[in-house]
């Protein structure tokens, strides 16, 4: 009997045991549903959300980070293409400050003085007009100039020659000279030479002759002048071989 007891007890051990076993495998509760299926509790699901609020604050807080940055980028690439304008507008300026050869404005006579000086030559057929920018800016000495070998209202007027035209304008800084070769004689004495100690040169504006003149003291001596044949060069920043040959 004794022995009858002690395997209908270790029967019955293995059994639970074995219910149990099927118990877990069912999910724990007897009905073979899985804890997923469960309704989360309330700690759980506030949990959760919190998770996800964390999550999703996370990828715009990123985003809008990345946008920024991208913000950033675009402000800065418009700031550098200002500069890059306003560093453009500066050169044109600089071209004036800046500007260009083509926009300085014309110089009057009140931003030059005129001198003259004899070529070496004997006898002079031939003197050198020197026009120094002395207004303190840059300008453009225009043309050629306009002389006058006697009184303004009675004087012939003495043309240009062409070919001493040149390619760019004449453009002074401050202090900087530009000079016209003029032709006053074709040498010896002749009967319509007249001796002038001074003489007049008007400048050219953009829209014809400027208005005043400047007065030029002839050298010692006086100069010998046929207006029939004198000519004037252009205003050139140097004298050149050839177009300045007349």
């Amino acid at each position: 009997m004794r022995i009858y007891r002690e395997k209908t007890v270790l029967a019955a051990v293995v059994g639970i045991a074995a219910l149990s076993l099927s118990l877990t495998a069912c999910g724990g509760d007897g009905t073979g549903a899985k804890d997923e299926g469960a309704a989360p509790s309330p700690r759980a699901t506030v949990a959760k959300a919190d998770v996800t609020s964390k999550a999703d604050a996370s990828g715009p807080d990123a985003s809008g980070s990345g946008a920024g940055k991208t913000g950033t980028g675009a402000q800065a690439a418009a700031r550098t293409g200002s500069a890059s304008g306003g560093s453009g507008s500066a050169a044109g300026g600089s071209a004036g400050s800046g500007k260009s050869s083509a926009s300085a404005p014309a110089c009057t006579s009140a931003d030059v003085r005129v001198t003259v000086g004899k070529a070496d030559e004997t006898p002079t057929e031939h003197i050198v007009l020197t026009a120094k920018n002395i207004s303190g800016h840059s300008c453009s000495l225009l043309q050629y100039p306009l002389i006058a070998f006697g009184p303004i209202q009675t004087a012939k007027d003495i043309p240009a020659v062409a070919k001493s035209k040149p390619g760019v304008p004449v453009v002074l800084a401050a202090g900087a000279p530009a000079y016209a070769n003029v032709r006053i004689a074709n040498g010896g004495a002749h009967e319509d030479d007249k001796v002038v100690t001074s003489f007049t040169v008007n400048l050219f504006a953009a829209d014809g002759p400027a208005e005043g003149s400047v007065d030029v003291k002839a050298p010692a001596g006086g100069l010998a002048v046929d207006e029939a044949v004198a000519r004037t060069g252009y205003w050139t920043n140097e004298l050149r071989n050839g177009a300045d040959e007349f």
